[in-house]
């Protein structure tokens, strides 16, 4: 494979590890950051925003992950797709850890319902 597939491969990963934060909030109706926030990354969107946004990188990460030849493309190719994973996840897992508690939605646990 060309060099270029593992780029693709990388990026196809981490495309579709942004697919997950996104579609979970917005199916369960939370809001939660996007770029199309205000302030982008910082502000909150609408769950409606967030599934069209999940969707968005869906499609992304899909055709990466096809251009990339993920799955034909051999051990180091998964390799690098996990390494895209790995990426991503570890650096928004730092970032949203930055924003206010305030800009989150409240979680009601059972014992806070009775």
């Amino acid at each position: 494979m060309s060099w270029y597939n593992y780029v693709f491969c990388f990026f196809a990963g981490t495309f579709l590890a942004n697919v997950v934060p996104h579609f979970v909030h917005g199916i369960s109706g939370d809001p939660f950051s996007t770029p199309f926030a205000h302030p982008p990354g910082k502000g909150l969107s609408s769950p409606t925003v967030n599934v069209v946004w999940a969707l968005g990188n869906l499609i992304v990460g899909y055709v990466l992950f096809r251009v990339g030849k993920v799955s034909t493309g051999g051990n180091l190719a998964l390799a690098v797709f996990f390494a895209g994973i790995a990426a991503l996840s570890t650096w928004l897992s730092v970032l949203f850890a930055k924003i206010k508690p305030a800009n989150r939605s409240p979680r009601i646990t059972a014992a806070q319902a009775e």
